[in-house]
């Protein structure tokens, strides 16, 4: 390919550290693509014979087929997915597989197959999400009034719907497919026809290569085009959201699934045992997801530190810019599929669930907010009393709606008998109406309009 300039051929060390073949061979789809799309402008523009661009876009068609039978033979001597695709060409169709590589360098070539691939992989990343935001919505349906204890520093706060946490993570997923969008949505650009980082002086047609590729439009600044791995950390920058997203999801499900809460008894197809305690039930593939995040944040912090200090235009540290990305899709689907599996099938005790709601004192802001409203008690006040109050029922070892009236007044004489209508978990998740609030109807109108517009 270029030992021309070389009187020596290169070390076997060289060819190791140089060859990115075991990597890049994952490109081999969009590599003949693109190839098959500059072939088609070449011809169209009069830049190469009919006759040779029929030879070269008959043969990349039987190494396609060759590569979907068998896979790509690794070579290091041919470096690349891009010289493996040229070198069958020539096997195949002899010296017009050369003139395939006129007005273009693997340097736009592998932006160009790069793009293509990451466009395939956030596509696939919001179908998979998609997905999973169906399965939470139905199971939120299903408990819509389903009473559980809400959390803040893991602590009992206020009574809510296991169906309203349930659609905290359908927003959070929401959230990130748009984060993929905006993704794509930037990395509409086609870099091929960039060459090397010049450009070329052959009248090639850009905006034909880009149609032929799905693309909107060409690049508009050939050294940019060849040095950019925005659309790549972009694609890992939302992979890395979403997979913090899931494992806090699996986080509460590991906790969940523990004997001290038992709020969730976890599907056997998604759990594991123990080789010495035969009682175990381990939740192993939460704890994977959980664990997956951190080696994708590790992909998008790798390419960061790779890119941060390199000069225009191309330099071969770039050649490491796949592994990461490879490596945080192929995490990030295996998270969301599994993740989604174990949602679906997780049984909930919401018996176990309500009466963790009652027993932690959970309707004591409703106390708070029944003294201001039906009392006119400033809500500063209504606090210390309401603080006396869950010390008073701590101290008899009984719930707020357990205490008796004559104890209540004997705190604040101006609580009557209306109070005990606020004082149990259900009446406090139904009477938090407010836009966003756990009340059951809110959930269920949320849902609604959910499926009436996914993604909305």
């Amino acid at each position: 390919m270029w030992g021309g300039r070389f009187g020596k051929e290169s070390s076997d060390l060289m060819r190791e550290i140089n060859a990115s073949i075991g990597v890049d061979k994952r490109l081999w789809r969009e590599d003949l693509a693109g190839s098959a799309a500059h072939a088609a402008m070449l011809r169209d523009r009069g830049i190469i014979g009919a006759e040779d661009a029929e030879a070269i876009l008959s043969g990349l068609g039987t190494i396609a087929s060759e590569y979907e039978r068998s896979g790509v033979a690794e070579d290091m001597a041919l470096e690349d997915i891009h010289m493996h695709v040229e070198h069958r060409l020539g096997e195949l169709i002899g010296p017009a597989a050369g003139r395939l590589h006129t007005a273009r360098s693997r340097n736009d070539q592998v932006a160009t197959d790069f793009r293509m691939w990451v466009r395939s992989a956030i596509a696939e990343a919001d179908n998979a999400i998609g997905a999973f935001q169906r399965i939470l919505l139905d199971r939120a349906e299903q408990h819509a009034d389903s009473v559980m204890p809400g959390f803040t520093h893991l602590q009992t706060a206020q009574p809510v719907t296991l169906g309203h946490h349930l659609m905290a993570y359908y927003e959070m997923l929401r959230r990130d497919r748009s984060r993929f969008a905006d993704a794509a949505a930037r990395l509409d650009e086609c870099p091929l026809g960039a060459a090397a980082l010049a450009g070329t002086s052959f009248p090639i047609d850009r905006h034909a290569t880009a149609r032929a590729l799905g693309f909107s439009r060409p690049t508009d600044n050939s050294i940019d085009s060849v040095s950019d791995r925005d659309f790549a950390l972009d694609y890992l920058m939302a992979a890395v959201q979403c997979s913090l997203h899931l494992s806090r999801l699996a986080e509460e499900l590991i906790i969940w699934s523990t004997s001290f809460f038992g709020f969730v008894h976890l599907p056997d197809e998604y759990s594991t045992g123990s080789s010495i305690m035969p009682q175990k039930r381990n939740p192993d593939a939460a704890e994977l997801v959980r664990g997956h995040s951190g080696r994708i944040a590790g992909a998008m912090t790798a390419l960061i530190v790779t890119m941060k200090g390199l000069p225009l235009a191309y330099s071969k540290d770039m050649q490491n810019d796949k592994a990461p990305v490879f490596e945080a899709h192929d995490l990030l689907m295996l998270s969301l599929n599994a993740l989604a599996g174990m949602v679906e099938q997780t049984r909930f005790d919401t018996a176990r669930m309500r009466a963790a709601a009652e027993a932690g004192y959970s309707t004591a802001t409703d106390l708070a907010d029944w003294l201001v409203q039906a009392a006119d008690v400033p809500f500063r006040e209504a606090h210390h009393i309401v603080g006396r109050t869950v010390k008073l029922a701590e101290e008899r070892g009984v719930g707020l709606a357990e205490l008796d009236l004559a104890s209540l007044q004997g705190i604040d004489p101006r609580i009557d008998e209306r109070v005990y209508a606020v004082l149990t978990a259900e009446a406090s998740v139904r009477s938090r109406t407010s836009h966003g609030g756990t009340a059951p109807d809110n959930v269920r109108a949320r849902i609604a309009a959910a499926k009436e517009k996914p993604g909305a």
